[in-house]
């Protein structure tokens, strides 16, 4: 070996353990979980959730900053431009899938974010009122066949998850359904359990208290397997659409170019944080199933999730609201 290659393999080693002791010290002062969506809403509580958790882990305070609007470009472009030393980070949900397919042009460049990890996976559920002569998702799918353009279904919104699964459904089974879209999902539940509209895809969070109650009636769920929070509703996949499959998903995200030791450290919380029991069970009490995944899994299941609903999207020919 050269006396030049040695030293060239020196100044390496050298940089390399520099980086890792200049990194020694993270956390050094709080973190900023950035949630793009509303206070109060499910994204905001399980967000919340981990938030106290994680910074218990690292021994420091992690703040939550909702940062609402455009679908939650917004708060997603705020922690995309945010300085990559892993201060900052994105607590997103589905939208960040659909959100490029719809906007013309979004506010934060393609890869300025990298996965650190999937957290939750949300199934909707298809709902209808108590006293609907819709017994089952078989019922609803066979009237629709028979009546086209007679059945209608609510949403919060085209660039909503409700709106596009209900829409990926349509075009599984090619029926012809009419949409009737709302400013959010609560007017869209409410006129259904009044029987305004047929039917919508609503999250187990958002309905289960009516379904439970008496005043909804769920047909079917939106995930492969059944939800433990509903074990006696079948999924659409077992029923009238084999390999249906559409979540509300919770994810983190971090400014691309954050160091691996900083990413790494914060995955391992991230991780340990939902194996916790009493973290798991909040989150299976709204319906919600904790993941926590490597980030080359997120990255994969954001790359399925993006090729799926740009089909749906370009297929319904959807426009945003």
């Amino acid at each position: 070996m050269t006396k030049f290659i040695r030293r060239l393999l020196a100044a390496c080693l050298c940089a390399t353990a520099f980086a890792h002791l200049a990194h020694a010290g993270y956390p050094e002062r709080p973190i900023t979980l950035v949630v793009p969506y509303a206070p109060g809403g499910s994204a905001d509580a399980l967000a919340r959730v981990l938030a106290v958790r994680i910074g218990a882990k690292l021994g420091t305070s992690v703040i939550v900053d909702n940062r609402a609007g455009a679908s939650g470009t917004i708060g997603a472009s705020f922690a995309a431009k945010a300085a990559p030393d892993g201060y900052t980070v994105l607590y997103d949900a589905t939208p960040y899938s659909i959100n490029p397919h719809l906007f013309p042009r979004m506010p934060y460049a393609d890869g300025a974010l990298q996965p650190l990890s999937l957290v939750a996976l949300a199934p909707n559920i298809v709902i209808v009122r108590a006293d609907s002569p819709l017994k089952s998702i078989q019922d609803l799918v066979a009237k629709a066949k028979a009546e086209p353009g007679k059945i209608n279904f609510a949403s919060g919104g085209s660039g909503t998850v409700q709106r596009l699964a209900a829409e990926l459904l349509r075009q599984r089974l090619a029926l012809d359904m009419v949409h009737v879209g709302y400013k959010s999902g609560g007017p869209a539940i409410v006129d259904v359990m009044g029987g305004q509209v047929d039917f919508m895809f609503s999250t187990i969070a958002a309905s289960y208290p009516l379904v439970s109650s008496g005043k909804l009636r769920a047909l079917a769920a939106s995930s492969p397997q059944r939800s433990p929070r509903l074990p006696a509703v079948p999924t659409l996949g077992e029923t009238v659409a084999p390999g249906y499959e559409a979540y509300e998903w919770n994810g983190l995200l971090l400014p691309a170019g954050t160091p691996a030791p900083i990413a790494d450290r914060l995955h391992k919380a991230v991780v340990e944080v939902l194996k916790e029991d009493e973290v798991k069970q909040r989150f299976v009490d709204v319906g919600v199933q904790p993941v926590g995944s490597t980030p080359a899994e997120f990255a994969e299941f954001l790359k399925k999730e993006d090729a799926k609903w740009a089909e749906v999207i370009r297929k319904g020919h959807i426009k945003l609201d």
